[in-house]
């Protein structure tokens, strides 16, 4: 059996390790169809035996250029370590610095068969977030991190590690970049083509810079969604006996069943794959599985009237789950659905995000690999029909949402009915969550804030919880109403949240709280951690979808209306701000939930030793990190931002914003445009 101490040696050469091909009891991401050139395959091979001795390249190059031919990627399965990969405790890793250690537990969690989507492809969620290109880079990259020291960096360009270089001990030991193409040569196909080359990787948002902790990090962030979703559309936040309709059972829409009992709904989620279903089943998230549309129907019904929570999960497509609740109420005039919304992977729609419900879950995978063409004409067929019951559901009162996994623009260019008349060019028919929902939430300052107990110990988790229960606890009693009910809704979330076993991988947790509940959580984690009280180092974090840390016009900028919901200018400043501020690694995404192209990504992980230079790292570093987005969303003319950034420069005088005056009269803009 391999150890940690052999993975973090190098790569294995004498002798090279026996070529074991794919493991047939892990599910595999689908068959990509790059659409090489002889010339290109030429060069891809190329590339990848340049980790390689020549002496190898006989041996290497056959198989190379097979699994190039088959799967349309060389992922050099005969590298994947025979150990099981997973968040092994800290202090086992072999190292010079436990910062190094702490970047290694989070690469292992990513590629953890519990919590990788696909991991022999080093897939960790949204079928394409990879955190390494190829097994090869995963290898060098354990072993630059087991030689590091407190005066070296190493340097990531998608996937591949560059190398260690001169540092010093305040500046990251990580600098992680994916996908920095450059902007006319962003598009879906040229990806395709560099992927395979083995010259870019879509990280997605927490994939590529190793934050990943499963789908509980996005079960809380649904939670507060249908949360408010029912405060916004039903006017209510008692959503007991009302029906939210989904799909996705997958990677991070995992997340859904649990959230939709949580927040006490009955939660209807379709899956074509069997093999997430099963497992979302056996974890305890999704309660009740069936295969039988008339099922559904029925235990739609009884729950509605008994008002209890529900999370059942359809084995079939989501197109004709729809299509059945609209024949539902055309023939007896009962609408059965109030909040719907939709979390397959259609930044990814051609290559296993999204399944027509034309074919079979087994015809659809032969088809996007032996004829793409056709299939890329059946899922925009399928997203076509998908739209036009949701119209009509929506036209009979169910509230339908974007849940910014580019379902409507994806929709839209299938020539789908999701145009929005007089509408900007990032606004549909169906508003995003962020615009409706959690776009204000993010003004505040509030986002998905994350720690890992690096000890593995499930008492750390638990002690870390109670820790953040009351520092929000004592800091709501001197806020404002609307910042005090996000308090609230996230003080009851984590004094239950251990109670859900939402644990996937590493010890880890998330919550959403502003800029001042982060220092507080952290500087008061950090304390627990120099006085034992929590046995090990903390590593904090949070999801890239959070108030600065993501420019995307279709999701987290969808609110934005000054005309810069396209560019890119903050989460380029928020990563390279994080890395002078003290952040342990950052990272920088082209890509993530709405897709390649449509999105930047800056995100980070510090960790917390409980030394005073942790805690100076993580004020100085979570202030910015926070006031960054709100400043932006102050300036774009966001009221909740202007107030929130108003009363953070009051507190700290070291901070000054530029703040917009607004236009109260509209006619001077008219009549000057006039004449």
């Amino acid at each position: 059996m391999a150890t940690l101490k052999e993975i973090c040696s190098g790569l294995p050469l004498d002798p090279l390790p026996p070529n074991r091909g794919r493991d047939p009891s892990v599910p595999h991401a689908p068959v990509r169809t790059p659409n090489l050139t002889v010339q290109e395959e030429r060069l891809a091979l190329r590339n990848a035996l340049r980790y390689f001795p020549p002496a190898h390249h006989a041996t290497l190059a056959p198989e190379f250029a097979q699994e190039l031919r088959q799967y349309g990627h060389i992922y050099m399965y005969r590298f994947c370590p025979a150990l099981r990969l997973r968040a092994y405790p800290i202090q086992e890793y072999p190292c010079r610095t436990r910062q190094a250690a702490s970047i290694m537990l989070m690469i292992m969690n990513n590629l953890d068969p519990a919590v990788a989507q696909f991991p022999q492809e080093l897939v960790t969620y949204g079928g394409n977030g990879q955190v390494f290109s190829n097994w090869a880079q995963f290898r060098l990259v354990m072993n630059y991190l087991s030689e590091m020291t407190e005066e070296q960096t190493l340097v990531m360009y998608s996937g591949h590690p560059m190398g260690l270089f001169p540092s010093l001990p305040s500046s990251p030991r990580a600098i992680i970049t994916n996908g920095m193409v450059i902007p006319n040569y962003s598009s879906r196909e040229q990806y395709e083509k560099m992927f395979a080359l083995g010259v870019s990787m879509y990280g997605q948002m927490t994939a590529g810079s190793y934050c990943y902790i499963g789908p509980q990090g996005i079960v809380h962030g649904t939670m507060l969604t249908v949360l408010n979703a029912g405060r916004r559309y039903l006017g209510s936040g008692d959503l007991r006996g009302r029906v939210f309709v989904t799909s996705g059972l997958g990677g991070m829409s995992g997340a859904q069943a649990k959230a939709a009992v949580i927040a006490g709904c009955i939660g209807i989620i379709a899956e074509v794959d069997e093999i997430p279903l099963k497992k979302r089943h056996e974890q305890g998230w999704l309660m009740e599985v069936t295969g039988d549309l008339e099922h559904c129907i029925k235990r739609i019904r009884e729950t509605r009237c008994a008002k209890t929570p529900l999370s059942l999960g359809y084995h079939g497509n989501i197109v004709e789950l729809w299509e059945r609740l609209l024949l539902e109420y055309q023939r007896t005039g009962e609408l059965l659905v109030d909040l719907g919304s939709d979390q397959t992977s259609l930044h990814n729609p051609f290559n296993g995000g999204y399944y027509p419900v034309q074919l079979s879950f087994r015809q659809a995978n032969q088809l996007m690999s032996t004829d793409p063409s056709r299939f890329r004409c059946l899922v925009k067929e399928s997203l076509r029909r998908h739209v036009n019951a949701i119209n009509k559901l929506s036209d009979a009162g169910m509230f339908f949402w974007d849940y910014g996994n580019a379902f409507l623009l994806e929709a839209q260019r299938a020539g789908a009915e999701v145009e929005k008349v007089g509408g900007g060019a990032a606004e549909f028919r169906y508003p995003s969550y962020v615009q409706h929902i959690m776009g204000d939430i993010f003004s505040l300052g509030f986002g998905p804030f994350r720690w890992v107990c690096t000890s593995c110990d499930p008492q750390d988790l638990a002690v870390t919880d109670n820790i953040a229960a009351s520092v929000l606890e004592d800091l709501s009693a001197n806020v404002t109403d609307r910042v005090r009910q996000q308090y609230d809704d996230n003080i009851v979330w984590i004094r239950e949240a251990g109670k859900h076993k939402m644990v996937v991988g590493s010890q880890a947790r998330i919550l959403y709280s502003d800029q001042k509940g982060r220092v507080s959580i952290a500087l008061a984690i950090n304390r627990a951690v120099a006085e034992g009280s929590v046995s090990a180092p903390v590593v904090i974090s949070r999801d890239h979808h959070d108030v600065s840390g993501t420019d995307s016009p279709f999701r987290e900028t969808s609110n934005v209306y000054d005309g810069s919901a396209f560019c890119a200018d903050m989460a380029v400043q928020n990563f390279v701000g994080d890395a002078f501020r003290g952040a342990t690694w950052v990272a920088l995404h082209n890509g993530g939930g709405v897709g390649w192209g449509e999105v930047m990504n800056g995100g980070f992980g510090l960790l917390l030793d409980g030394s005073e230079e942790a805690a100076k790292r993580a004020s100085l570093m979570l202030n910015w990190d926070v006031s960054n987005g709100v400043s932006r969303r102050s300036w774009c003319g966001n009221s909740n931002a202007y107030e929130t950034i108003q009363r953070t420069m009051e507190e700290d005088r070291k901070l000054r914003v530029t703040l917009p005056f607004p236009v109260h009269d509209e006619h001077i803009l008219d009549r000057a445009l006039q004449g």
